[in-house]
């Protein structure tokens, strides 16, 4: 799997699927959430109630999958982050968690491209450094990464895209 870094617009990424760091109501918010809705149209929205009609709410860790609408991708994965709050491990294991039910995801619908946000480090206040650490750290051990052509980690802020990149640099020196 080829892990690349951008500084972008995740709604402006040409691959098959982008992840969504969704809030749990599956219904749009605020930061990447709300471009992503905004931007994708209604279909994104209809499909989340559809599968809010089935489950209810999506559970922070936990990820499903939808149309991706009028962006340039097929699919939106949609993935709970935690919030920061007072932080510890439990919170560590859920954002690991986004990361890898995300893939399992992009497995099972036969995704070979695919990029992530910053998942919980904006409004959710998880810290960039960390959060950059256990993504890496997540997608390294997944366990089907051979499947997956190419990854992207595409950081929307300057200090994201830097502590991703010295982060990769340094595993790969």
């Amino acid at each position: 799997m080829k892990i690349q870094i951008l500084q972008a617009d995740i709604t402006t990424v040409k691959v098959a699927a982008i992840v969504n760091a969704a809030n749990s109501s599956l219904l749009g918010g605020g930061g990447v959430d709300g471009a992503i809705h905004r931007k994708g149209g209604s279909e994104i929205l209809e499909a989340c109630k559809k599968i809010r009609a089935r489950q209810g709410k999506c559970k922070t860790g936990d990820a499903v999958i939808t149309t991706a609408g009028k962006l340039p991708s097929s699919y939106v994965i949609h993935t709970v982050g935690p919030v920061w709050n007072t932080g510890g491990k439990d919170k560590e294991e859920r954002l690991a968690n986004c990361y890898t039910n995300s893939l399992n995801l992009a497995i099972e619908h036969n995704i070979k491209t695919i990029a992530f946000p910053n998942i919980s480090t904006g409004i959710y206040k998880f810290p960039k450094q960390l959060a950059a650490e256990i993504a890496l750290k997540t997608i390294a051990a997944y366990e089907h990464k051979n499947t997956i052509d190419e990854l992207y980690f595409c950081c929307f802020d300057q200090e994201n895209y830097e502590i991703y990149h010295e982060l990769l640099k340094n595993e790969n020196t």
